[in-house]
């Protein structure tokens, strides 16, 4: 009796022993990388030289919509490679167009780097997704910008180095009042980080960033009598208003601000006449310039039409 449980002893130390051996080592198997906020789809993708498809752009680097599938080519045409998005989604939200073009802003084509922000509906809320490839679209990658933004209007996506990119959205629209925020990342698209909102309503006819820590938005589409930019100097945790002096000869004339931009040892900004101007035509703009970066701006020229082009 004493050697059966001695026997029985053993038996159960040696049980012990091997699942104790078994569990440590499945802790320590490599775990999967997360780097997104949704799933991370790799889409490999052979090159079609059979499909004729026709270019939406005259750029080498382009784009097609026929068949309601998106595909992209980097040389011309002489070879497509689809994209792993369903058309519909590119056009979610609030939008007039024939759908034979992408929306002015929501996709990014370069050699380096070739995107697209698209969109799904769930109920009163839309998640805003931005799909790219860095291998020339023989793989793509999801990242969720947001998943709780309101049914979409206005969107724009850029990048300005390997990093750091910066997305643009509005929606909910009701009469000339909406929400808008700005979206930043600063690793490539994988993760994405949502500024503080301005605290504007009015509707907005456009944002963008120069740099990591400067960027504005600019309000005001529906009959605006004088600019409405705000400025952030801390990547989009707080907004200030900026100060632009319109000359007197000027008022009501330049009323809406596009995107600035740097100009030498200064920033500059055109600002336009707006859906309704009519001064000289209605599309000469002013011309202004900030040495502050961007919190005050005083008039500098006219610019005609073709010397914004």
């Amino acid at each position: 009796m004493q050697k059966l449980l001695i026997l029985v002893s053993l038996m159960m130390i040696f049980s012990l022993f091997i699942i104790n051996y078994y569990y440590e080592n499945h802790q320590n198997l490599k775990k999967p990388r997360l780097q997104h906020s949704i799933n991370e789809q790799s889409y490999t993708n052979k090159p079609n030289k059979s499909q004729t498809l026709n270019r939406a752009t005259s750029d080498k680097i382009s784009y097609s919509l026929q068949n309601n599938k998106l595909h992209i080519t980097y040389d011309g045409g002489g070879e497509w490679k689809k994209v792993p998005i369903e058309k519909e989604r590119l056009f979610a939200g609030e939008y007039n167009g024939n759908k034979e073009q992408l929306i002015t802003g929501s996709y990014l084509l370069s050699e380096n780097r070739v995107g697209f922000l698209y969109s799904i509906e769930k109920g009163n809320s839309t998640e805003v997704v931005f799909t790219s490839s860095v291998d020339k679209g023989k793989t793509w990658e999801d990242s969720m910008i947001t998943d709780t933004f309101p049914f979409l209007r206005f969107r724009k996506i850029e990048f300005l180095n390997d990093q750091f990119g910066y997305a643009i959205l509005s929606g909910d629209r009701t009469m000339s009042q909406e929400y808008s925020n700005a979206y930043t990342t600063h690793d490539g698209g994988a993760t994405w980080n949502q500024a503080t909102n301005t605290g504007v309503t009015r509707l907005l006819a456009d944002g963008g960033f120069i740099n990591e820590k400067t960027g504005f938005m600019s309000y005001g589409t529906i009959n605006p009598v004088e600019p409405d930019l705000y400025v952030t100097e801390d990547g989009g945790n707080t907004w200030t208003k900026s100060i632009v002096n319109i000359p007197e000869k000027y008022d009501q004339i330049f009323v809406q601000a596009e995107i600035p931009f740097k100009d030498e040892s200064q920033l500059s900004v055109l600002i336009n006449q707006g859906p309704n101007g009519d001064y000289l035509g209605g599309k000469v703009k002013g011309k202004f310039t900030s040495v502050d970066n961007g919190k005050t701006w005083s008039f500098s020229t006219e610019v005609q039409p073709n010397e914004t082009e």
